[in-house]
């Protein structure tokens, strides 16, 4: 007779069992640059706040801006901006420094709902001012107003608008993938 081992005598350790399906985190989507946290999104943090920056301070410079609501409010809007801009740079600089992950269903939140907001003030306020822009140099009142440095304004503020807009998808995105 052969020897055959029994597991009375030989026991058999238990095979463990994989953790069910539900236990698993869900798969993250990769960090694409330009969403928060990365070094992307501290470059278009940047391009948006130079921009908003320069619109501000050309009309601030200008004497005559008060002279048209729209203007007063290019120049709350960029100075929005350029506030909202710089802070997140700042966190977006901090996160890379102390190499933290910004993908925090609130954070991320936070960054779509104020880029969403000071988006669309800058773009209302940049399109309210260069109609009155176009309408100043319709009358030919370049000579009494400052029609270059409006324009210069205006444009810098639709670039301050045209850089926010990708910060603006990719953290919707990112908020969707949550």
């Amino acid at each position: 007779m052969m020897n055959v081992s029994r597991p009375a005598v030989h026991p058999v350790d238990s095979v463990p069992v994989a953790p069910p399906a539900n236990d698993r985190p869900p798969a993250r989507m990769k960090d694409v640059q330009g969403m928060p946290g990365t070094t992307g999104g501290l470059i278009l943090r940047l391009s948006q706040f130079v921009p908003a920056l320069i619109s501000f301070s050309v009309m601030i410079t200008t004497s005559d801006y008060r002279s048209a609501t729209a203007f007063c409010c290019l120049v709350l809007a960029v100075s929005l901006q350029s506030l909202w801009s710089l802070a997140l740079f700042f966190i977006d600089a901090y996160a890379l420094l102390v190499k933290r992950s910004l993908r925090n269903h609130l954070i991320v939140q936070c960054f779509t709902v104020g880029d969403g907001i000071t988006s669309t003030l800058t773009f209302a306020a940049a399109s309210a001012s260069a109609g009155i822009t176009v309408l100043i140099n319709d009358f030919d009142r370049c000579n009494v107003n400052h029609c270059t440095r409006f324009e210069t304004a205006v444009a810098m503020a639709f670039i301050s608008w045209f850089a926010v807009s990708p910060s603006f998808i990719l953290n919707f995105w990112s908020l969707a993938s949550f």
